[in-house]
């Protein structure tokens, strides 16, 4: 039996409805880029930067970041406890992913928040 020590959550259940919580959460941001982007067919760099420099987008970005690294973090953590049978070799892969996730999320944020 596999343990959850390294699982986002305290249970499977809390594991499964925050994956889908931030599976909605991405659907809602990509639809919303999308449709910018189409209703903007002429869409320049001054446009793009008034969407990102106003806070609601920023909050909204940071947001979809945030349930990207959970969502990723999930299916990761699933996939590595479902396929590597090897404890060690396990939580060595799962730091990776880890260290990877944690990276691009401070990235993004001071992307979306830096000067």
């Amino acid at each position: 039996m596999v343990t959850n020590i390294t699982s986002f959550g305290r249970s499977g259940l809390s594991d499964w409805l925050m994956q889908r919580v931030s599976a909605v959460i991405l659907a809602i941001y990509t639809v919303f880029i999308v449709a910018f982007l189409l209703f903007n067919p002429d869409l320049d760099y001054y446009a793009w930067s008034g969407l990102f420099n106003q806070t609601w987008m920023r909050i909204f970005s940071l947001l979809a970041f945030v349930a990207l690294a959970a969502h990723a973090w999930i299916g990761l953590w699933t996939v590595t406890t479902d396929y590597l049978k090897s404890t060690r070799l396990r939580v060595g892969v799962q730091a990776v992913i880890i260290l990877g996730i944690f990276v691009y999320l401070v990235w993004g944020i001071q992307i979306l928040w830096g000067a």
